[in-house]
């Protein structure tokens, strides 16, 4: 009492305001997953075969206070994967029978994508305007990505209204890994009399002549736009709407995505059809998405949440996503939150299935992601919160842990489910 009385005589008339931080201390996210799916149609082998894959990814995120008003965010993440699709792009290089349905071992089989982005966040003294700023590298064997962007949030109303604009580009470069058997039709190439092909015996259509020409474009170039709005609707209701602009250009197509024709006949190596040529896709693709959010504090112990969107882009696909999430405060530390997830989209114009294109058509795609299907997800997540961060790991404190499951099945074969795992914590 005696320190502070004298310091307030010192400075008798000064004016004294305290600014609450953005971010009071450090916090570090660990974050991981365990992905797995299957299906029967394969984009690499034509829309037919194994889609089976599995993906494990781990993630870290740092937050730091550089001042009262600015945030450095760091995230840096490695996702490795092992893909029966993947594997052939290259169904000779393992020591199997090669089989349009059964998974090569060779060396395209697996893959390991790493990422590093980096956000900068700067906010009034008021804390009702948000500026910020990101950076990202990302890179896998056949793919590299540069981005940067940024946003403006300003908060009204007493903060009961937002708004928000944001912005961004990705600066992408293919390095073209194209189906084996079609290498040796490249322009310059020599075909049939390629060393490819002098131990391999072609049966069905022995006179093979695909349609192949090299991609001259490898760069593919993204453009966003978001705009945000949301409001404090009651005391137990808030809204949201989004509206989302996406402009691509250049390659759209993956270079290692077969198709077969209807009007050419099948050409076999062992098990394995032959590609007729590769997907063929538009350089340029502009997609609009608009949806909104609205949350219901039910009471104390529920909250819930619901969302729509609409899409639509001009290669003819249309959608619809709506969700349903219910969190459920169990205890003062855990919370459970069921959710559900439907989601429904007409086909692209260019896709085809499985030997429904004509060597005459211009583009064609037997990719299912750009086919006609409607999907289910259902989910379930747990959430431990300790805002006391009692429970220490070395200077860290932990703070949070949240697992969640989903299921996802299509009206297709196609099905996947994930597993996710979050940790969060507060430096000392």
């Amino acid at each position: 009492m005696l320190c502070g009385s004298g310091y307030a005589q010192q400075n008798t008339g000064a004016t004294n305001s305290y600014k609450k931080r953005v971010l009071e201390t450090t916090e570090v996210d660990f974050l991981s997953s365990y992905y797995s799916q299957n299906g029967d149609n394969a984009a690499v082998t034509g829309g037919v075969g194994r889609e089976e894959l599995t993906d494990v990814t781990g993630t870290i995120i740092v937050s730091i206070p550089l001042n009262d008003d600015d945030i450095l965010t760091i995230d840096a993440g490695v996702s490795a994967y092992t893909s029966a699709s993947s594997s052939n792009v290259d169904p000779f290089d393992g020591s199997e029978r090669a089989d349009t349905f059964v998974a090569s071992t060779g060396a395209s089989r697996s893959d390991v994508w790493t990422n590093l982005s980096g956000t900068y966040t700067h906010s009034s003294d008021d804390r009702n305007t948000m500026y910020s700023g990101n950076l990202s590298v990302s890179s896998e064997y056949d793919y590299f990505s540069f981005g940067f962007g940024g946003g403006l949030t300003k908060l009204f109303n007493e903060k009961n209204t937002e708004v928000s604009i944001n912005a961004n580009i990705f600066l992408d470069t293919w390095t073209p890994i194209y189906p084996t058997e079609l290498r040796p039709f490249a322009s310059g190439a020599n075909g049939l009399d390629n060393g490819f092909f002098s131990n391999k015996t072609i049966t069905g259509n022995t006179d093979y002549s695909p349609t192949f020409e090299k991609f001259t474009d490898e760069t593919r170039n993204s453009y966003s736009v978001g705009l945000g709005f949301s409001q404090i609707l009651g005391k137990n209701l808030q809204g949201s709407l989004a509206l989302d602009f996406v402009k691509q250009d250049g390659l759209l197509s993956t270079p290692f995505q077969r198709v077969y024709f209807a009007d050419v006949a099948d050409s076999f190596i062992q098990e394995f059809q032959l590609a007729d040529a590769i997907e063929q896709l538009p350089d340029s693709r502009f997609k609009v998405a608009g949806g909104g959010r609205l949350n219901w504090y039910i009471n104390e112990s529920v909250v819930l949440r619901t969302y729509y969107r609409y899409y639509f882009d001009d290669w003819g696909i249309n959608s619809h996503t709506a969700s349903i999430e219910m969190p459920i405060k169990l205890t003062d530390k855990f919370t459970v939150y069921p959710s559900y997830r439907f989601y429904q989209q007409s086909a692209a114009d260019y896709f085809f299935g499985y030997e429904e294109a004509f060597s005459t058509d211009t583009f064609y795609t037997s990719d299912y992601d750009l086919s006609k299907y409607s999907a289910n997800q259902f989910g379930m997540g747990v959430s431990y919160t300790d805002i006391f961060t009692k429970m220490h790991v070395w200077k860290l404190g932990l703070k949070s842990i949240d697992v969640k499951f989903y299921k996802y099945d299509r009206n297709t074969t196609f099905s996947s489910s994930i597993v996710t795992a979050g940790f969060k914590f507060v430096m000392d």
